[in-house]
């Protein structure tokens, strides 16, 4: 039967996933420069409709349709057979609220990628690879680890809300993507600053709200699992952000807001796998953990000279990693029923490192194929007078900042 109170929740907790998109594109607009802001916002923005449009015509079914070990069938195309019955994933929300939830994380896994390839891709470029890569890429992983029969799901492999789906997933696509498209033409060579640091610290603080549900809504009820989930994942991104700024404090001599606000998005998502199976202790462990690897994560890009423009790798893909990793580590039964290394369990290790490795090999060899295929016939990246112009004024016609000249008396 249909639960009113289970129901209402997770119909918040849709909202609340939906919301961090627009956080997210705030998040990223603060931290390019002004000729590129509205550009930078439309990625995720538009992520909302079009990854919406992938989701309810082809993506659930093959995220999670009855199909085989690696994708879903076409039962659910175009979501036929989805009603408000409750089932099959969740005994007592409708099936149609089940769909919405998952839908909000289809939408926002596509809109993280946007980070990496700020200024300077095409905009038809970046809506075919975001149509095409949520139907190549994200549904298949999504179904290895929670779709019905998933090759990962039957290995035993513990992604509660989504750290290699979601964050794995992208920021291996992220490197993937910028490797083909190349350096921004100022890169390293002239300075490159966020325009505007207060919009970014709004739209991180965007996302830690909305991090709520999607962290706690994937206990799919209003019960303590999705409780104890809201609890560590407050704990983890507070002490992400604790950390980050202690560690570039030592290193840097100073405390910055982005730094701040990076570090909290670092323990959100590295918190994100683990948040229904690991106690106060592994919180704080795997919130400092995503703190320290992160800073050090994002240094990699001046070693090994890579433009990852808003730290879509540095934070997700190796956040991601290290959440889904410390979940095999720090998982103790009394919370989730899961045990990990530290009561004993060596396997689960080795099953989270698989998953971790399969997720990362598959989006990167399809992600570059698929970037690479658009650069060579349809081109990716914006000519170099279009880049210095600035994408808002050349892709969209428009610019974010009005500013009327003065009125002579």
């Amino acid at each position: 039967m249909i639960d009113s109170g289970n129901t209402a929740w997770m119909l918040m907790s849709c909202a609340l996933v939906l919301l961090m998109t627009p956080g997210l594109a705030i998040f990223y607009g603060g931290m390019v420069r002004a000729k590129n802001v509205l550009s930078t916002l439309l990625h995720s923005f538009f992520a909302m409709g079009l990854a919406t449009l992938a989701w309810v015509t082809l993506g659930y079914s093959l995220a999670f349709g009855q199909g085989n070990r690696f994708i879903g069938g076409f039962e659910y195309a175009f979501l036929q057979g989805v009603g408000t019955e409750p089932g099959p994933f969740a005994d007592d929300i409708p099936h149609i609220v089940f769909v919405a939830f998952q839908m909000m994380f289809a939408i926002i896994t596509p809109a993280l990628i946007s980070g990496a390839f700020a200024e300077r891709i095409r905009f038809r470029a970046y809506v075919v690879f975001t149509l095409v890569w949520s139907l190549l890429v994200y549904a298949p992983v999504c179904h290895w680890v929670w779709g019905p029969g998933g090759w990962l799901g039957e290995l035993g492999a513990l992604d509660f809300a989504g750290g290699t789906v979601v964050h794995v997933n992208s920021g291996v696509a992220a490197l993937a993507m910028i490797l083909v498209l190349g350096r921004r033409i100022d890169w390293q060579k002239a300075s490159i600053r966020p325009h505007n640091l207060a919009l970014t610290l709004l739209g991180a603080g965007l996302l830690w709200f909305g991090w709520f549900g999607f962290n706690a809504g994937s206990a799919l009820a209003a019960n303590g699992d999705a409780g104890w989930a809201f609890m560590v994942t407050h704990v983890a991104a507070a002490t992400g952000a604790i950390t980050w700024a202690g560690v570039e404090t030592f290193h840097r001599k100073h405390t910055s807001a982005l730094g701040v606000a990076s570090g909290a998005v670092a323990g959100l998502v590295a918190i994100t796998p683990a948040c229904a199976f690991v106690g106060l202790g592994g919180a704080l462990a795997i919130g400092a953990g995503a703190g320290i690897l992160c800073y050090l994560g994002v240094l990699l890009k001046e070693r090994f000279g890579y433009d990852d423009s808003l730290d879509a790798f540095g934070v997700h893909g190796l956040g991601g990693a290290w959440g889904a990793l410390a979940t095999g580590i720090f998982a103790v039964s009394a919370v989730g029923g899961a045990s990990g290394l530290i009561e004993g369990n060596f396997e689960i290790v080795g099953i989270q490192v698989i998953s971790i490795l399969a997720t990362a090999a598959y989006t990167f060899g399809v992600t570059y194929a698929l970037s690479w295929a658009l650069d060579r016939f349809m081109g990716l990246r914006v000519p170099e007078h279009h880049e210095r112009t600035g994408l808002d004024l050349i892709e969209h016609g428009e610019a974010g900042y009005a500013i009327d000249e003065p009125v002579e008396a």
